[in-house]
């Protein structure tokens, strides 16, 4: 007998797509250059660690799915996995530049145009194909999986961490708890929600 919850509620795609509109609009944000240095450096820092999180889960989860669903999945999931790459590289430089450093905003322009590359080749074609190849049941399930990934992923980019399962599932969770208790310690936000507290 089938699980209801399994087969009930937002499936990965959803949940992906919903981070990506979260991101943009923290984006969006940045790119006005609005308040203060410290705000600005906080919003980058939830946007380095939502991002984070979420090219996690989907190295964990999604692009494995692709591989074995598409018959181009291998070259998709390593075109994707590429993009993530060159992201979280621009994020690790963009971590350690102050905002009022011109800088800041030449390696933030370099990130939203990745990132927005990235979301537009995924929404418009990635996405639509796994929804048509996997049963809507494994896309719901998916889902959970992503969600506890970001719960556990890391916060921050670590360029020379594996990419790709079996590694990345074995390592993350530990780079996570590092990370966590580093942004505990620092006070660094890595969700809206923290940042919000911590502005209040």
């Amino acid at each position: 007998m089938t699980n209801p919850q399994t087969t009930t509620g937002p499936d990965v795609l959803d949940v992906l797509i919903t981070d990506h509109r979260e991101v943009e609009v923290l984006f969006v944000e940045l790119e006005s250059r609005q308040g203060s240095p410290e705000h600005r450096r906080h919003l980058a820092d939830v946007v380095i660690a939502e991002l984070v999180r979420h090219s996690i889960a989907e190295e964990m989860h999604v692009y494995p799915t692709a591989r074995k669903a598409l018959p181009d999945g291998d070259q998709i999931a390593e075109h994707e996995i590429s993009e993530h790459a060159d992201a979280e590289r621009t994020m690790k430089d963009l971590e350690s530049v102050d905002p009022s450093d011109p800088r800041f905003d030449e390696l933030l322009t370099h990130l939203t145009r990745t990132i927005r590359h990235h979301v537009q080749e995924e929404e418009s074609d990635l996405f639509p194909r796994l929804r048509a190849a996997v049963a809507h049941e494994e896309l719901v399930e998916l889902a959970g999986k992503v969600e506890a990934a970001k719960k556990s992923a890391p916060t921050r980019p670590h360029p020379a961490a594996p990419d790709r399962p079996p590694a990345n599932k074995l390592l993350a969770p530990g780079t996570g708890l590092v990370d966590r208790v580093r942004d505990a310690l620092s006070g660094r936000p890595t969700t809206m929600t923290e940042l919000r507290a911590k502005e209040s």
